[in-house]
């Protein structure tokens, strides 16, 4: 850990002075990493995995939610909540098969309201900041609960100094509803029966481990990581392969999986950003694996869920029956973690690999 630590206030030290960097990690974010399942690269080798797998098409469907916009309404330094909580959505909706009902998207204006001391703000903050608060909360509510306004308590951007803007963390900021206009005598109340995803375990990947970080895509799903945004700022599509680039990370986005150029055979990492889908490759960017490019490669966290609400606790439009001071968790449903169920990891690799043996044998390290 102190060595990663170094090596990520060495990262930071030489990120481009020509942006603001939007990593920062909080002095109350103790835990790094809560981790007690198997890793998949402790039981998965680089040569068992295909030489593509992209999350946003696995068998003609796409398991990953929809692209988020960070810069909307006003710029917002969020990308580490938007990373972070994206990658956790992705996961969420691969463990429902991505077939049952709608998408679940998770609140980043929560994560502003409540994260300051922990995960961030408008002006920076870091992944597993994130994760750790959703731990110390106990939930992170549905994003119909709480919308982005793109907004944080120390934010005077745009709108966000206006008196009617409060972004404190208080029940109102958590999960909220509006029965009708002020003038029909409307009010807006919290509400306490919302719905929730949680987290169950979280942690980082060793700085430049290509190979974990490939087999956590894989076997569990997306993944947070920091970028210098820099160098791709006019990106028009492509791989970015400059190795020349500066490595000093100010951004973070998320890597739902990787490909090979054919015409090369080089590998790249399918990176998915938070400035919209009119930027890059519809949201997206392609950048060479194995050297660390942009810095991409060198601080890539994980997280697990722990359980979501599939079935609610049915609050009326004005909130009056669901503010009593409890959360509803009877509807949740609990994640299986792949890392726990090694038999139907075998059967993808056996579905995705033509170069494994069928009487392959998945060796575990515990």
């Amino acid at each position: 850990m102190m060595f990663r630590n170094i090596a990520l206030a060495l990262t930071m030290a030489f990120a481009s002075a020509n942006r603001v960097s939007e990593i920062k990690i909080l002095e109350n974010h103790k835990q790094r990493e809560n981790v007690q399942s198997p890793l998949p690269h402790t039981y998965l080798q680089a040569s068992d995995l295909p030489d593509s797998f992209d999350w946003s098409d696995v068998d003609g469907k796409s398991y990953l939610t929809h692209s988020l916009n960070q810069h909307l309404p006003q710029y917002c330094g969020s990308c580490w909540a938007h990373g972070s909580l994206s990658a956790l959505a992705d996961r969420i909706k691969i463990a429902r098969n991505a077939t049952k009902g709608d998408d679940i998207n998770l609140s980043i204006q929560f994560i502003l309201n409540c994260g300051a001391d922990v995960a961030g703000s408008c002006h920076g903050g870091y992944h597993t900041g994130v994760y750790e608060l959703i731990q110390q909360y106990g939930y992170v509510p549905f994003d119909t609960c709480m919308p982005y306004v793109a907004c944080s308590a120390e934010s005077t951007e745009g709108f966000c100094a206006s008196e009617l803007v409060d972004t404190t963390c208080k029940k109102e900021n958590i999960c909220r509803t509006c029965d009708t206009f002020s003038s029909f005598g409307g009010t807006c109340t919290h509400i306490d029966y919302f719905p929730n995803a949680t987290v169950a375990e979280y942690g980082m990947i060793d700085s430049g481990d290509v190979d974990a970080i490939m087999a956590e895509i894989y076997t569990r799903g997306p993944v947070a990581a920091t970028i210098n945004a820099e160098p791709i700022l006019e990106y028009t599509g492509g791989v970015f392969d400059d190795a020349d680039a500066s490595k000093g990370t100010n951004h973070i986005v998320s890597i739902v999986g990787w490909g090979t150029e054919e015409s090369t055979g080089v590998k790249y990492w399918i990176v998915r950003n938070s400035w919209g889908e009119y930027w890059g490759e519809l949201g997206y960017v392609r950048v060479a694996m194995g050297q660390n490019i942009l810095g991409l490669e060198g601080e890539v966290a994980w997280a697990t869920p722990g359980s979501w609400t599939e079935l609610n606790f049915p609050c009326n439009e004005n909130g009056d029956n669901c503010n009593g001071g409890h959360t509803f968790k009877d509807g949740a449903v609990f994640y299986n973690d792949p890392s726990n169920d090694l038999q139907a990891v075998q059967r993808r690799l056996m579905k995705d690999s033509v170069d494994v043996p069928q009487n392959k044998n998945l060796r575990v390290s515990r």
